[in-house]
């Protein structure tokens, strides 16, 4: 009799801790990003930011990583390039 009153106990915590959670900070956000870019996100911090973020931190977010990333490969090319003399 006791099995379903703890699983009751779990179900409420996890409720709890669901609707107490804060939102994402900068950072947070930055995190989350990155793993995403690179494919190793968490599931609980992929809950976290669906439930409590902001999407227009994280569009924001990617928008600037992506812009990063190719200047990064951009500038490796060059590098390159030039190193080769071509």
């Amino acid at each position: 009799m006791q099995e379903p009153d703890r699983q009751e106990e779990k179900a409420n915590a996890a409720e709890r801790s669901t609707e107490e959670a804060p939102r994402p900070g900068f950072w947070a956000v930055v995190q989350s990003t990155l793993a995403a870019a690179i494919g190793v996100q968490s599931s609980r911090n992929r809950e976290r930011d669906f439930q409590h973020g902001n999407i227009a931190a994280f569009v924001t977010a990617g928008i600037i990583f992506t812009a990063l990333f190719i200047a990064a490969v951009v500038t490796v090319v060059k590098l390159v390039l030039a190193a080769a003399g071509v």
